[in-house]
């Protein structure tokens, strides 16, 4: 993926906090980890490799991989070409997440929201390709 940060595209605050949406446009993956709340991953550009409990595959564009609540997962770009996709985060908050990441990157504070509380996640290994 390039290194353009995340993008969140749709948030807590606009959605009741059932649904937020980001746009993943960046370098290597999370730690293998799990939390309590859902991600949906579509692939837009490109191709990500996930890994959602023992399982690893990789996906292409306009496909999707699904890591429920509670499920170990990670995802890498191994390919090194761009890739870009959107996640689907339900309930919202975590998105909030991003919002530092992107300010971290692009050297801004962070949005107001982004204040607010951030889901908890648990790591529990390494990256892929680690």
């Amino acid at each position: 993926m390039t290194d353009d940060g995340p993008k969140v595209l749709l948030r807590s605050e606009d959605s009741s906090g059932q649904v937020a949406v980001v746009e993943l446009a960046g370098g290597g993956g999370p730690p293998l980890h799990h939390h309590d709340f859902d991600e949906a991953f579509y692939v837009v550009e490109g191709e990500l490799t996930f890994q959602l409990g023992d399982d690893v595959f990789t996906r292409g564009p306009g496909e999707l991989a699904f890591a429920a609540r509670g499920t170990t997962h990670t995802y890498a770009n191994l390919s090194g070409e761009p890739a870009r996709a959107l996640v689907i985060i339900t309930p919202a908050g975590f998105e909030r997440y991003f919002d530092h990441i992107a300010a971290r990157i692009s050297g801004d504070e962070p949005p107001p929201e982004a204040a607010k509380p951030i889901p908890e996640v648990e790591t529990v290994g390494p990256p892929l390709g680690d």
